[in-house]
């Protein structure tokens, strides 16, 4: 494993990288609020396949940088889908299996969609990954409601403050509600939350969980991303939902919701007590969910 760094339109993307330059490129992407750590069970089983394996930190954690202090901390999805298509461009990469959840499965959904041919095929845990903004206006019911208090805090500047102070609070707390039978350390939470000290992080959180809900403006120069994204535009490539049984913010319906974006080869494989963090909490279900689409994908 190495690490390396590459230069977008906006960003100082550092990222790990496992495996052979010439093998089948796989990008695995982290969620919020987790990291690249997320994959470190899930990387090396891959590059011992032979796939070139890349995991990036996304804008607002890590050793990502922005490259200048005039570009707004966006974290809206326009934002991260953008964000993997330069990674790629930046790299060379034509065509690439994505891995991701949470933020992470945002921006793969968001490739997948709007460049299919650029996307060989998808690993998203939760599905159809993609907001519909305008949905936001109307309320979910009370048992969903509750589950988004973090987003609501973080609508506020109290919210903006307590991110700020007690960002490994929060963040500690978001992991063992949203992953109710995950048993994890300190050790294993410190690995990650040194990334929530990067110097954009609290902006570039507060910043999505407000766009979605029209408090924030948007990045002007992504609204043409964002005004397709409002289409809800179907996925076509060969998708496989790898949805948490136990996810303590998104629980998995008894019946599957996800299929009617997907007009290609999908399915749901439920894993029963695991949480959001699909890949740091079932690996070897990761990695056997990524061959089955690797492996059909070479037909």
């Amino acid at each position: 494993m190495k690490q390396d760094r590459v230069r977008t339109d906006v960003l100082d993307i550092a990222f790990e990288e496992h495996g052979p330059s010439h093998g089948p490129p796989v990008i695995l992407l982290h969620g919020f609020p987790y990291d690249v750590r997320a994959y470190d069970e899930v990387a090396p089983a891959l590059a011992k396949d032979g796939c070139r394996v890349l995991v990036p930190w996304l804008r607002g954690y890590g050793p990502t940088r922005f490259l200048t202090a005039s570009t707004l901390r966006s974290g809206e999805q326009a934002a991260l889908g953008h964000d993997l298509l330069q990674f790629m461009d930046k790299l060379g990469i034509k065509r690439a299996a994505l891995v991701g959840y949470d933020w992470g499965g945002r921006a793969a959904c968001i490739a997948a969609a709007l460049k299919p041919e650029r996307v060989r095929c998808l690993l998203s845990s939760g599905g159809y990954n993609i907001f519909n903004t305008a949905a936001f206006a109307n309320p979910a019911s009370a048992e969903q409601e509750h589950r988004f208090w973090y987003q609501y805090y973080f609508h506020t500047e109290r919210g903006r403050a307590g991110l700020t102070k007690n960002r490994r609070d929060i963040c500690r707390l978001l992991w063992k509600l949203w992953s109710p039978e995950w048993q994890f350390d300190e050790a294993t939470y410190e690995k990650s939350a040194a990334s929530f000290d990067n110097p954009d992080f609290v902006d570039v959180v507060i910043q999505s969980y407000r766009h979605r809900y029209g408090y924030a403006v948007g990045d002007p120069a992504l609204m043409g991303i964002e005004a397709e994204l409002a289409k809800q535009p179907k996925i076509s490539v060969p998708t496989i939902n790898l949805h948490g049984g136990h996810d303590g913010v998104g629980p998995a319906p008894e019946q599957d919701n996800q299929a009617k974006n997907f007009t290609g080869p999908y399915s749901r494989r439920l894993l029963p007590r695991i949480g959001h963090n699909v890949p740091q909490e079932a690996p070897a279900e990761t990695v056997t969910a990524l061959r089955d689409l690797l492996r059909e994908t070479t037909r």
